[in-house]
């Protein structure tokens, strides 16, 4: 008796499964790691990435270009999803978890090729994470976090692939300035950090402010006749619109005589100058809101000696008022409680803008990098630099682990995971092997982006690593006077040991979620009918 076919999917859907499956979703990953792995290392290239609508953008930041990427690949948006994880977790790395993820796909392709079970692959790469993340345990240093010197080199082993690589004697410095500035131990306080950008100037113009800064809001009528400076004034933080409300485009009002009309004016009016007034005898010197100051209300307080900024960016009015210790309102009853102070407000001119600076804030510390350069491009890829450098030295302090950079720390992992490969019986060991020789495709991949022979180095390394130098690495600035093989940890390039830590976790945990799918199901999202009957009874087809 043969027995009827049983549809359970509707028609059209596209199911895909079996080894043929893991092998398609692995090459997906293998052209994504593709376009981001020249980007690794000091000698990485930029990416020009053009989008309609949007500008040019010009960055080498792994998390950056996975983010502007439009990718359609449902294995390989895994990727995208652990470079976006590293860059917010611990700010550097971004490039290299990716890197890593695809070595490690690649590696255990031909086993899957050749028959072996991906069960069998997932519980191999987990044994082999478990005695990577072990060596990693046993090569770090910890160091002393009062000792600036080595949080200096993190920042700058962090800005050594960036654009500002030239200036990093300089960001460095100022990076952990800004750090140091703020209350340590709490990770969140890196928020306080405010990065403004100021064009025009040498990158070296840049400097650090140990307050709140925020470039001068849209001001009426009357601004330039109020006070530019204050030293200890009352601040007040409003979320109040201080300007004549314009009436909606629905609204209706009806009156039966002209008098009443002129009441309803003088009552706009009223309500106003009631705001004002509450903020005048309050003793503010100081106003800022995030809703706009109407020129009736810039001049009203230009007469009585008062500065007014609206439009204020909400990120740095709450910066503001953790600063001073004052609360933003949304009205103005009770203002006289929920004043704040500083030790010194000026207004000043940067390059061709003016700012607005907050010094000797009182309750929270608090800093300010006022970033200077040539065009609005190359500012946006420094911001996006420090941003990293800030959250490395943060994690160093942290942390207070290190390592070193320049993939000597994944060569050694390798040679650690080979080791105990050897000593693991079955399939496992294969496994092992495969994912140990993953790790050396960072320092592989450092020498192409360097110009020199990978296999040469990598020859190199091996020996060294097996000689005990544990901290041997590329040197890929002085690749030119050949010596390729250079101690890291003397040559200052440190890096904090989680950002390894996390790099291997994360990327590990990506192969094996794209080797666990063997079976992928796409289908057409539904039809609603009433709607397309509707569609085309107005287009005429009914």
């Amino acid at each position: 008796m043969i027995k009827a076919p049983v549809i359970v999917l509707k028609e059209g859907t596209d199911t895909s499964q079996g080894i043929g499956q893991l092998v398609s979703n692995i090459n997906a990953c293998t052209v994504l790691v593709d376009t981001v792995k020249t980007t690794l290392g000091p000698r990485g290239m930029d990416k020009l990435m053009v989008t309609v609508g949007r500008p040019a953008l010009i960055t080498n930041d792994g998390a950056t270009i996975m983010k502007n990427l439009d990718i359609v690949h449902p294995a390989a948006l895994t990727l995208v999803d652990i470079a976006r994880a590293q860059d917010a977790e611990v700010g550097d790395g971004t490039t290299s978890v990716v890197v890593l993820a695809g070595e490690i796909l690649t590696r255990v392709k031909p086993l899957l090729e050749d028959g072996l079970a991906p069960q069998v692959v997932i519980r191999g790469l987990r044994m082999g994470m478990a005695e990577a993340v072990n060596v990693l345990e046993k090569v770090k240093v910890k160091l002393d976090s009062k000792d600036r010197v080595w949080l200096e080199k993190c920042a700058g082993t962090a800005m050594n692939s960036k654009l500002i690589h030239h200036q990093r004697a300089f960001f460095s410095k100022l990076v952990t300035d800004a750090v140091l500035t703020l209350d340590a131990g709490d990770l969140d306080t890196v928020k306080m950090i405010g990065m403004k950008k100021i064009p025009g100037g040498g990158l070296e113009d840049s400097e650090l402010i140990e307050g709140v800064a925020f470039e001068k809001t849209f001001s009426y009528a009357g601004f330039e006749q109020q006070p530019k400076s204050f030293d200890n004034p009352k601040i007040v933080l409003l979320n109040v619109e201080l300007e004549l409300k314009a009436e909606r485009d629905n609204a209706e009002v009806r009156i039966d005589r002209v008098s009443e009309y002129q009441a309803i004016v003088d009552a706009e009016w009223q309500i106003l100058y009631d705001k004002l007034d509450a903020i005048v005898k309050s003793g503010a010197q100081i106003v800022l809101s995030r809703l706009p100051i109407g020129d009736v209300a810039t001049q009203y307080f230009a007469d009585r000696n008062l500065f007014c900024a609206g439009r204020v960016p909400i990120d740095d009015l709450e910066r503001v008022s953790s600063a001073i210790g004052a609360p933003i309102l949304s009205t103005v009853h009770q203002i006289d409680t929920a004043t704040g102070t500083c030790g010194r407000f000026e207004e000043r001119q940067i390059g061709g803008k003016r700012v607005n600076v907050f010094t000797g804030c009182p309750r929270a510390k608090t800093c300010t990098i006022l970033l200077r350069g040539g065009s609005d491009q190359f500012l946006a890829e420094v911001e996006r630099s420090l941003n990293d450098a800030v959250l490395i030295v943060k994690r160093a302090i942290l942390s207070k682990d290190l390592i070193a950079g320049g993939g000597a720390v994944e060569m050694q992992v390798a040679l650690g995971v080979r080791k105990a490969a050897l000593s693991t019986p079955g399939t496992a060991q294969v496994i092992m092997c495969a994912y140990g020789q993953a790790f050396e495709a960072i320092p592989r991949q450092l020498c192409e982006n360097s110009g020199l022979d990978p296999t040469d180095t990598l020859a190199k390394l091996r020996k060294a690593h097996s000689d005990g130098k544990k901290w041997a690495g590329v040197d890929c600035s002085s690749a030119v006077a050949g010596s390729t093989v250079v101690d890291m940890w003397e040559a200052g390039v440190w890096e904090p040991a989680i950002v390894k830590r996390n790099m291997i976790c994360s990327a590990t945990e990506a192969a094996i979620s794209i080797l666990s799918v063997d079976l992928t199901i796409r289908s057409s999202p539904p039809v609603d009918s009433d709607n397309l009957g509707k569609m085309a009874k107005r287009a005429g087809l009914q």
